[in-house]
């Protein structure tokens, strides 16, 4: 086990599969927004909460990315990040974006599922850290397990997730430890509120472009 993940890191991307729906898609779509925003553009990339670096190598294969920067405060998910991006070009730097100092540096920064472990403070600063690190024109896409308006959504929702996990074969005890996790390890904020924190740290432009289940992906435009 690392940090809050519930999974140990050298099986982190197997079992994520297990409790998230459509979890590559997720990588998928990240990359479709950027390179939409692009076009054929050379950029750079900032990922935060990288993990063991999944993400990036795709994202090395499929955009023509000039420099590649790497966050994550654990050190086990670094050194995954590292054995995985062996011989690539690219920064590793040990901090989770809540501790960010980067100024105007990237094209585009991402965070896959790293920002709803954080209180509603924390989530806001690593917000405004990811804002800062953007250039003018430059783009933030994320995803988070994100709530319901309701709390019979909230109810269905979980419902259906469990209902997942058992058709990938994950175990009753399993599964009713992954969803009491909800509100506890995690805390989601809704679609709105998503956009408005959005706006309110100064993004020009703030959508939502994806939804599964529990998780939502955003993007947004600084200047």
């Amino acid at each position: 086990m690392d940090n809050v993940t519930p999974f140990k890191v050298s099986a982190y991307d197997e079992n994520v599969r297990g409790v998230i729906p459509f979890y590559d898609e997720l990588h998928e779509q990240a990359i479709s927004v950027i390179r939409a925003h692009f076009k054929d553009r050379k950029i750079s990339l900032l990922d935060t909460g990288c993990g063991t670096g999944t993400f990036a190598l795709k994202a090395l294969d499929r955009l023509d990315i000039q420099r590649l920067a790497l966050c994550d405060p654990s050190e086990n998910m670094l050194a995954d990040a590292l054995e995985k991006l062996a011989g690539r070009d690219c920064e590793f730097y040990g901090i989770g974006s809540q501790d960010m100092t980067f100024e105007g540096e990237f094209d585009a920064v991402t965070a896959i599922q790293s920002h709803h472990y954080f209180d509603r403070q924390t989530r806001e600063r690593a917000v405004a850290n990811c804002f800062r690190a953007l250039k003018e024109g430059g783009i933030f896409v994320y995803f988070e397990n994100t709530a319901p308006l309701t709390e019979t959504g909230r109810k269905n929702l979980l419902a259906r997730l469990g209902e997942y996990q058992l058709g990938v074969g994950r175990t009753s005890d399993e599964i009713d430890a992954h969803l009491a996790r909800y509100g506890v390890e995690y805390f989601p904020i809704n679609i709105k509120e998503h956009l408005q924190m959005l706006e309110m740290t100064g993004f020009a432009a703030c959508e939502l472009f994806w939804q599964s289940f529990m998780q939502c992906g955003f993007y947004a435009v600084k200047g």
